[in-house]
C-alpha cells in the first residue's frame, strides 16, 4: 500500500489527448488520479461524470484530473465522447502503473474471486507528494470530498 506524505509513483502512459502522459508533466500543479475498474459502466460514469462537473472548481485550485484504467484508448474516445469529458482518460492495458500503485487487486463479488481494479483516488501535490488516498471509493458524492479536500490544504 502506498502511503501519503511519500513520493508518488511516476509514469508514462497513453492518453485520450494522443499523447504520452508523464506525471511529471504536471509538476507545480495539484493531480487527482482516480482508477477505475471498467469505461461506460453504472459506477465509473457517475464518478467521471462528478469529476467532469467539479473540474472547472478543481482547475481554479491547480489541479489536473486524470481517470485511469486498463481499458484501451478506442474504448476510453468512446467513453469520453458519449458523456463530453473535458479530461484526459489514461490506459493502462499492461497493468504496469496499476500494479505500481497497488490498486489491481483480488476482489470479490458474488461468492468469485477475480483480480481487478480496486477503485482508488489520489491527491498528489504540486511537489509530486501523495496528499491523501482514498480507498474502496463509493462513488456517490466522491469528486466533492476531493474537491473539498484540496479547498482545506
Amino acid at each position: 500500500m502506498l502511503k501519503t506524505n511519500t513520493k508518488a509513483p511516476t509514469f508514462n502512459l497513453n492518453s485520450t489527448d494522443g499523447k504520452i502522459y508523464s506525471l511529471k508533466d504536471s509538476m507545480g500543479k495539484y493531480v487527482v488520479l482516480y482508477f477505475y475498474p471498467k469505461d461506460d459502466t453504472p459506477g465509473c460514469t457517475i464518478e467521471t461524470n462528478d469529476f467532469n462537473e467539479l473540474l472547472p472548481k478543481l482547475k481554479k485550485l491547480n489541479c489536473d484530473v486524470f481517470g485511469i484504467s486498463k481499458d484501451d484508448l478506442k474504448s476510453h474516445y468512446k467513453f469520453k465522447e458519449k458523456y463530453k469529458i473535458k479530461f484526459d482518460l489514461l490506459s493502462d492495458v499492461e497493468l504496469n502503473i496499476l500494479k505500481k500503485y497497488k490498486v489491481w487487486a483480488k476482489k470479490k463479488f458474488m461468492g468469485r474471486e477475480f483480480m481487478g481494479i480496486v477503485r482508488t483516488t489520489f491527491l498528489i501535490d504540486p511537489n509530486g507528494k501523495i496528499v491523501k488516498i482514498w480507498d474502496n471509493v463509493k462513488v456517490k458524492n466522491h469528486a466533492k470530498e476531493v474537491l473539498d479536500t484540496l479547498k482545506n490544504i
